[in-house]
């Protein structure tokens, strides 16, 4: 069972890295087309470079699993990105909310398998007070 949920983490979050690493590089190959539907979602377009290269940020921090409080800090704000890409394509009725709902389910995914995976609790153990101080 373990070796699936190895596999089922490292495809899920390979597909996440190819949808964030495309759209990241959109960011800055395609800047004025990606300006123009930043403006028509609402969006300021000062953000477009900070947010690609925090998508890249995040997908290295997932990729490296060194720090486990950033690794949650790095689904988080794909959840968060993901959740205000799909309301403002759905606001404006472009139809294009369904890469950012493909995301989202990637990125669940691999949250729940990262859990499984990396988790240093187990459930056997017991809660003293040493794990509360």
């Amino acid at each position: 069972m373990k070796k699936r949920d190895v596999w089922i983490y490292r495809i899920a979050t390979a597909l996440l890295t190819l949808l964030m690493t495309f759209s990241a590089t959109m960011y800055y190959i395609q800047y004025e087309m990606v300006s123009e539907t930043f403006l028509k979602l609402g969006f300021p377009t000062f953000i477009i470079y900070p947010l690609a290269i925090l998508k890249i940020t995040g997908l290295i921090v997932i990729w490296a699993n060194k720090s486990k409080m950033l690794k949650e800090w790095a689904y988080a704000g794909f959840v968060f990105e993901l959740l205000l890409a799909i309301g403002a394509h759905i606001s404006i009725q472009d139809g294009e909310q369904y890469a950012a709902l493909v995301g989202l389910i990637l990125v669940v995914i691999s949250y729940i398998y990262n859990r499984k995976l990396f988790s240093t609790y187990t459930s056997s153990r017991k809660t003293t007070t040493e794990d509360i101080i």
